[in-house]
Formats: structure tokens, C-alpha cells, sequence
């Protein structure tokens, strides 16, 4: 509609027969939703952003996407499931962990690289492994594949497989997911690009949003995810590297630090800890290792 179309009165309109009532119905049935049914207030929904195209979901896009709570205390759980206490609000959970009940929780899922159990997953989908002189490129310290992100027919079949997993992080009650390796191309041995990674995470934010899932900027602090949709961060060690204030800069308030050294967790806690959710934890996120809150 025009501008013109907009110029009637609200008195010329209250005046004609059975509108007023309709008005006020309207107005009151506002109100109330936004009074009542809004998300809870330790969190925020937020429409979903748009990014690229990555086929066909099978789930319904969903209108709404809802973010972590601000500044509540959070647990990293990648090593394997524990209790939290009751200040905790926000828990990270493998993809093939059931999401702790009466907190939100986040899905990981490695987005660019292979977990090292899943090799022979991978060997089944071996074209989309990235290779160097036909043997797989391999991250040094965790040794996992890199997944091969350099053409568009690659990236989309990833997403496939990656939106698989997706689905099954909403259908088991995840409210946000983390794709992990977002860097992969600096370990690539220059096989990989940032250009080609950033059109990967479209696929996979877009594929997120469409099963109702926030989705997680994963390091890679130099780049502002939300250009491609991200909603909010986890951030590894962005205190022993000085680049909290990056994700700030892109995420606001919203950001999950993680710190695996005393001084590093000590200076952020310092810095940041009253802006953004720090937890100390071990390296390996074992299941009785160090764990600790600002």
C-alpha cells in the first residue's frame, strides 16, 4: 500500500459502523500477546536472518530464533555430560548429547572438520574431504580431517550432511548449535579460502534458522559473522588472545567465552566479565576436569 492509502483519520475510521470495536479487539489482542507471550525475559527472539540459499530443509522455516540468555553463566560440555549447578544458565552439549533440561542449551557440531570417531563416516563421503597429494589434510594437534569447502557443488553437499545433523539437534530440544572450525582455511595449507568458508557458513546459518536454531559464530575473531547471519559467538581463548573486544564489536553482550588458562580467565573475568558469559575449563572438557565461573 501507498502512502496515500494511509491518509484516513483514526476518527474517520472510528466513526464507521463496527470498525471501532474492531480497532479496540485488535489493540487489546496486541497488547496481550506482547504482554504474555513474548520469550522469557533472561533471553531474546529475534527474527531470523537472511543467507544463502541451501536447498530444501524439511522442516518448516521458523519465524523466530531465540538467543542465549545475557550474561548468565555457562558450561562447556564438548568432553562429555555433568551436572550444573543452579547459577548456570547456558550449557554446550555434543550433537549426540541429550540437551540438559531447565537451562538453553547449545548443539556443537564440526561444521569444517571430521571428529575423529566419525573417520569412517568420512571415508564413505571421501570426495568432500579436503586432500593434499591424495592424503587427507589433517589438523595437527586434534587429528581430525579438514572438510573441502572450495567449490560450490562440495559446500552444498556438506550442508546437506550438515543439516542432517541440524535437524537432529532441534528434534532433540537444542535451541542454538555451534559449527565448529570455522578457520579451517588456516590450517589448510593454503588450500582453503576465507571466501569459501564464509559461503559455507551461509549454508549452514540459513540451514540453522530454518529448524528454529540460533547459530554460533565459532572463533575467527577477525571476521564479523553476522554479515552472514550468525546470532551469537563462542569464543575460544579470545582472552589469552586479546580478541574479546572483536566479538563484542559484532555480538554485543552476546558471547560465550571459554578460557583454558588461569591468567587468561582471570583477565577476561577482569575485562569482560561482566558483559559477557567466561567459564574456566580444561582443554579437553573432560567430565571431572577444572571448572569455573567469574
Amino acid at each position: 500500500m501507498g502512502p496515500s492509502g494511509m491518509r484516513t483519520s483514526l476518527s474517520t475510521l472510528l466513526a464507521l459502523p463496527g470498525l471501532a470495536l474492531g480497532l479496540a479487539l485488535g489493540l487489546g489482542l496486541g497488547l496481550g500477546l506482547g504482554l504474555g507471550l513474548g520469550a522469557p525475559p533472561s533471553s531474546a527472539s529475534v527474527p531470523a536472518a537472511s543467507s544463502g540459499s541451501s536447498g530444501s530443509s524439511g522442516s518448516s522455516a521458523a519465524s523466530a530464533i531465540t538467543l542465549p540468555p545475557l550474561r548468565a553463566d555457562w558450561d562447556y560440555q564438548l568432553g562429555g555430560a555433568r551436572p550444573v549447578p543452579a547459577h548456570v544458565g547456558i550449557v554446550e552439549r555434543d550433537r549426540t548429547a541429550k540437551p540438559l533440561a531447565g537451562v538453553y542449551n547449545v548443539c556443537y557440531v564440526n561444521g569444517y572438520q571430521t571428529q575423529v570417531e566419525q573417520k569412517r563416516f568420512w571415508r564413505r563421503h571421501r570426495r568432500l574431504v579436503l586432500k593434499d597429494a591424495g592424503k587427507p589434510v589433517t589438523d595437527s594437534v586434534w587429528g581430525e580431517w579438514l572438510l573441502d569447502t572450495r567449490t560450490a557443488a562440495k559446500r552444498h553437499a556438506l550442508a546437506k550432511i550438515m543439516g542432517r545433523w541440524t535437524a537432529g539437534c532441534a528434534a532433540r530440544g537444542f535451541q542454538a548449535v555451534e559449527y565448529d572450525n570455522l578457520d579451517s582455511f588456516s590450517r589448510s595449507h593454503h588450500l582453503l579460502s576465507r571466501r569459501d568458508n564464509k559461503a559455507y557458513a551461509a549454508l549452514l546459518v540459513k540451514r540453522a534458522h530454518a529448524d528454529g536454531l540460533a547459530a554460533a559464530q565459532k572463533n575467527w575473531a577477525e571476521w564479523d559473522g553476522t554479515s552472514v547471519g550468525f546470532d551469537f559467538a563462542v569464543a575460544e581463548q579470545c582472552g589469552q588472545y586479546r580478541e574479546c573486544a572483536s566479538y563484542v564489536h559484532s555480538y554485543g553482550d552476546h558471547v560465550l567465552a571459554v578460557e583454558y588458562h588461569n591468567r587468561a580467565f582471570r583477565w577476561t573475568c577482569q575485562h569482560f566479565g561482566d558483559q559477557i558469559s567466561v567459564v574456566r575449563r580444561d582443554v579437553d572438557l573432560t567430565r571431572h576436569g577444572v571448572r569455573r565461573w567469574c
